[in-house]
């Protein structure tokens, strides 16, 4: 069990499931009405989803991963996990995931495999295009959507557009994660913003997005009539956005772990937190 939360590196739940509690609060809020059951659907959506997706992005990238001095301690590569029981973890999670939404309602169960071709899709898209940070950060921006969907059973402008502010959020900081891998993606031909303008203009890129991000989830915040609270959560994550950028140089990448998962990681939790209390009480 130790082996497979490590390989889709469980922790790092904490980045969506923040937001894919909003989506769902806010749902509640609409509807005046909360339903235990749901919530707990809710969850097991985002949990399954994501091993599936880790899973078969560690699975998909396994030769890449033995060659890479970051990434060879990976469990497949090391020989921890089989890539067959890799991907049928994947498989069960996959089928999981699918279980779990026809327990939802229709609109949900039609569109799960939607939803699994773009988070499982990502794995592919760094071997064609520089873009493919943004196809991630729209798997993750499917959260908030999704659980106002598992709620609602209807698509609302506000929800999506905190689903496009997390889809820049995130797209930012892989941008900064992928910094560590620019030489060794150039030498094999694989693409990402880094690979494809240099360090310092990807960083640049990865500060345009946050401030897409940032905008966006001020817009967010007008549209659903936040209060103060919320106002305050929407500053605190923005800071953490600004205080990542000031972690990493293109010459100096040692505090990237702290930018990637520390800064963002508690930016999310924070901003989550207060947002769904400012729902509610407000």
């Amino acid at each position: 069990m130790k082996s497979y939360l490590k390989l889709v590196t469980f922790s790092h739940t904490i980045f969506a499931m923040p937001f894919a509690l909003i989506g769902g609060s806010l749902g509640f809020k609409e509807k005046q009405f909360f339903e235990l059951k749901i919530l707990l659907l809710i969850i097991g959506c985002m949990i399954t989803a994501r091993n599936a997706a880790m899973a078969f992005n560690r699975y998909i990238d396994r030769f890449f991963d033995a060659q890479n001095e970051r990434t060879k301690i990976r469990e497949i590569p090391l020989g921890t996990i089989k890539p067959q029981n890799a991907l049928f973890f994947v498989t069960i999670n996959a089928l999981l995931f699918i279980l779990f939404t026809f327990f939802i309602n229709k609109l949900c169960f039609f569109l799960s495999p939607i939803a699994l071709a773009v988070i499982l899709g990502y794995s592919y898209t760094k071997r064609f295009t520089p873009l493919c940070h943004l196809i991630l950060g729209v798997g993750l921006g499917l959260a908030p959507v999704g659980a106002y969907l598992a709620v609602t059973n209807h698509f609302d402008f506000p929800i999506i557009l905190l689903g496009c502010a997390v889809m820049f959020w995130v797209g930012g900081f892989d941008i900064i994660y992928a910094l560590q891998d620019a030489d060794f993606d150039k030498n094999q031909g694989l693409w990402s913003i880094p690979t494809w303008l240099g360090k310092e203009k990807a960083l640049k890129v990865s500060k345009l997005l946050h401030f897409f991000s940032a905008s966006l989830i001020l817009t967010f915040g007008y549209l659903i009539d936040a209060h103060l609270l919320y106002y305050i959560a929407s500053v605190l994550f923005i800071s953490f956005l600004i205080y990542q950028h000031t972690l990493v140089k293109p010459n100096d990448l040692s505090k990237v772990n702290l930018a990637f998962f520390t800064a963002n990681g508690i930016g999310s939790l924070v901003f989550g937190s207060l947002t769904i209390l400012d729902i509610f009480f407000r």
